[in-house]
């Protein structure tokens, strides 16, 4: 038996012992009512709530986010990345960030959106929503979404349908996997690539998700802030990108030949892509068009803009010469850091956070690096990973009681919250490290990780996909 057999197989019973689960479980749902029902049939039903409303504003504007976050990895990410690698892997590149798309697509509408979302346990979700299910024939009550946080959980205020909801927390689900390939580029077999990230995707993503965005996950109930995916989108993939490069070792001659981009105009133009998704990302985030939403945008605008000068500075300082990549990379830095914040904290605080991920995500992608020896082919972790973590705990600073409702900033005392945020980036990068490391084992002895030596001398345009750009 081939390794492919074995990795067909392997995911065949997967999806079937999901299956099996999922049956349990729904019969015990639909078991529980009833025998409720006689324990209360001498009591008068109490009058059932209205439903929200539909919004058809906020909905508008959630549609359009929706394409936003999309952008965000198609082309943005695909052309950032494919700039930055050698010619004889664009293509390759590229065909990585498109093909998640496909595939995480399919994975979130089978079973992710489900696990993420829907079910009553703190730690993972159910399959009450396996194949979106519960989305067909609902009538517009039913369909106006379940899951809300922030100002978009006031029913009185209108809502979206859950379709939209769904949509719009694939495109992060659909972004998260494709940040990890900026670690591993140049070098994963396509194959093992594409069962990593279906594995990963499941298992990882929708659990981290659950955790902290879920009305029942339990970081969200500890209290832990993270507005937009500073450590479920961010957190998550640049950690699982360190492991995967340590894993896989570094690219055959990493530190003697030269890596130098291929083309930057593409990075430049990827990272103009991001920024302008990023507002769909973040502002988005608020789930309606209110005053929440519009601080969330201008406060990404501000950090990034600072993120960017802060990088360029610090490596003008230097090297001498500030970079175009160095200016697109401290861009998407402050993007990052702003993420877990965007939706807590104000202008002034996004302004520190713009300086702090420049200089930090400028120090941990040259010197920290070097000092650790370690080939994150295209910094995945060095920004992602770093700048998420830098995010998360300042939110835990700067956050203003305006809009949280709790204790406000440093100043005025709101150390717990500082605290809460470390725990729970402790708690995320504890678990990606342990279920991504397991998950790139198992990868490896199905179908192997790494392509072969010759493949990756001579490329992976076309050894992998059978095509080159001339």
């Amino acid at each position: 038996m081939n390794k492919v057999t074995k990795g067909v197989l392997f995911g065949g019973g997967l999806v079937l012992g999901l299956t099996l689960l999922a049956s349990m479980g729904l019969a015990d749902d639909a078991a529980a009512p009833a025998a409720g029902a006689i324990a209360a049939a001498p009591a008068a039903a109490a009058p059932a709530a209205p439903p929200p409303h539909l919004d058809t504003g906020h909905t508008a504007w959630m549609l359009s986010s929706v394409a936003l976050v999309l952008l965000m990895t198609i082309p943005g990410l695909a052309l950032f990345y494919a700039g930055m690698v050698r010619k004889k892997n664009i293509l390759a590149t590229m065909m990585q960030s498109f093909v998640i798309t496909c595939l995480v697509t399919v994975i979130w509408f089978v079973i992710g959106y489900s696990l993420a979302f829907h079910g009553d346990s703190p730690y993972i979700g159910d399959l009450s929503a396996f194949f979106l299910q519960d989305l067909v024939g609902a009538d517009q009550a039913t369909t106006v979404t379940k899951i809300l946080w922030g100002p978009g959980a006031d029913a009185s205020g209108g809502a979206i349908p859950e379709s939209v909801n769904m949509m719009f927390q694939m495109t992060f689900a659909i972004i998260t996997p494709a940040l990890i390939t900026g670690a591993l580029a140049d070098r994963m077999k396509f194959s093992a690539l594409c069962l990593f990230m279906t594995l990963w995707s499941i298992i990882v993503y929708s659990t981290v998700a659950h955790w902290v965005w879920s009305p029942n996950g339990f970081l969200g109930a500890m209290g832990v802030l993270d507005y937009a995916g500073g450590t479920v989108v961010h957190i998550n993939s640049g950690v699982a990108g360190l492991v995967g490069c340590l894993i896989m070792g570094k690219r055959k001659g990493f530190g003697t030949d030269n890596f130098a981009p291929a083309n930057l105009a593409y990075t430049l133009i990827g990272a103009s892509l991001l920024w302008v998704g990023w507002f769909g990302f973040n502002a988005g985030s608020a789930l309606t068009s209110d005053g929440r939403a519009g601080m969330a945008m201008t406060v990404t605008q501000i950090a990034t803009g600072t993120a960017s000068l802060a990088w360029m500075f610090a490596e003008w300082i230097s090297k001498g010469k500030p970079s175009a990549l160095g200016a697109a990379s401290g861009a998407v830095a402050g993007l990052v850091a702003i993420t877990p914040a965007s939706g807590f904290v104000g202008p002034i605080g996004s302004f520190v956070i713009g300086i702090a991920a420049g200089v930090i995500c400028f120090w941990s992608t040259t010197s920290l690096k070097k000092m650790l020896k370690y080939d994150d082919s295209l910094d995945a972790f060095g920004v992602h990973a770093v700048g998420g973590a830098a995010g998360a705990i300042l939110t835990g600073v700067f956050a203003l009681k305006e809009i949280t409702g709790g204790p406000s900033g440093w100043i005025e005392g709101n150390f717990s919250q500082v605290i809460t945020q470390i725990e729970g980036v402790v708690i995320v990068i504890v678990f990606d490290v342990i279920a991504s490391f397991i998950i790139y084992k198992i990868v490896d002895m199905v179908v192997g990780l790494r392509v072969p030596e010759e493949v990756e001398v001579e490329g992976l345009d076309i050894n992998l996909h059978g095509e080159v750009i001339h």
